[in-house]
């Protein structure tokens, strides 16, 4: 294989037939994940306001781990399946895209202020993870780390709960998750929480057919599969935050879209670190030191953008793509 995600110049001719079938099941699996994604968050949002829990949790805690679910069942059976690298390199180029991709994209469209005291006690919890996820990541993981990040897991939520209850009611976050999740067409709880387990279903589906066809074109274009974790996998199942941010940046719902990148990362670090390490521990995962120095060192970009101003400017989300283009040809090395 070569480095780099670097083809071999040339198909066989009999082959070209399955490649074009891979590729195929790659967009048909993309588009499968944004819009489970999409609903399953929506889903699982609108159940858990019914239920009137805080709506700074349902942005906070609730938001996040919604997020984050294409991330980690596609972690989980890729993993399972034998593809260490892929499910390594689809959680680390998630928390990746999430900031150079989404957070960017948001902050192209509007400068993206922060206002909210939620969002900004969450953001050294969000970044820490990150931090450990790729100190304890550089040869792959062991159960022990796993073990690890599930205690930094234990200790995030607690100080993310502790920050809440100490939250005020008319925090921005919150009236920015009321707008969200209780529009007009919003059903009762039995409807949506069908459409909660239909999504957890289809993106099942999804992430099974996703790592098939990642691994196999890999494979016969002789690209790393770390590579293609890093970049098509995990482009794809950051598609759900990368379109919420969006939207959520033309309405100019500015900390719900950093409370969902916040909260999506934190839980890909200390969720999906440990799925791959039960599940397939050992060296194989490895991704190599660029892509995991890249990852915290966008997201502690990222955090210094929002404490100095409490603000990302447009400037500041050309220089995350920037440097996330710059440092595609040398991941997975």
């Amino acid at each position: 294989m070569t480095s780099g995600g670097r083809a071999r110049c040339g198909i066989p001719a009999e082959q070209s037939s399955i490649v074009i079938a891979d590729i195929l099941g790659l967009l048909v699996s993309l588009g499968i994940l944004t819009i489970a994604g999409d609903q399953f968050v929506v889903g699982v949002g609108r159940v858990a306001s019914a239920m009137r829990v805080r709506p700074t949790v349902v942005g906070a805690v609730v938001g996040g781990f919604g997020t984050s679910i294409p991330e980690l069942i596609v972690a989980g059976v890729a993993a399972g399946r034998g593809d260490a690298q892929i499910a390594m390199g689809s959680a680390v180029g998630s928390i990746i895209a999430n900031v150079a991709l989404g957070l960017a994209a948001a902050a192209l469209i509007a400068p993206v202020r922060v206002d909210s005291r939620t969002v900004r006690r969450e953001a050294p919890l969000s970044v820490g993870a990150v931090v450990v996820f790729a100190a304890v990541g550089y040869r792959g993981l062991s159960r022990p780390e796993g073990v690890l990040l599930g205690l930094g897991l234990a200790a995030a939520l607690a100080g993310l709960l502790l920050n809440l209850r100490t939250a005020p009611r008319r925090d921005e976050l919150a009236t920015e998750v009321r707008d969200f999740f209780d529009g007009p067409r919003s059903h009762g709880p039995p409807r949506e929480s069908v459409r909660t387990a239909v999504s957890i279903a289809a993106m099942v589906g999804g992430a099974e057919l996703l790592v098939q066809a990642a691994s196999s074109l890999a494979r016969r274009l002789g690209i790393e599969q770390g590579f293609v974790g890093l970049t098509l996998v995990a482009i794809g199942t950051s598609a759900p935050l990368i379109a919420a941010a969006i939207q959520a940046a033309r309405r100019g719902d500015h900390d719900l879209v950093v409370g969902n990148v916040l909260g999506c990362n934190l839980f890909i670090a200390l969720v999906g670190g440990p799925i791959i390490a039960f599940i397939r521990p050992g060296p194989a995962g490895d991704v190599g030191v660029v892509s995991l120095v890249l990852m915290a060192g966008l997201c502690a970009a990222s955090w210094a953008f929002m404490a100095r101003g409490s603000l990302v400017r447009r400037s500041e989300a050309i220089l995350l793509l920037v440097v996330y283009a710059g440092a595609l040809p040398f991941v997975a090395r």
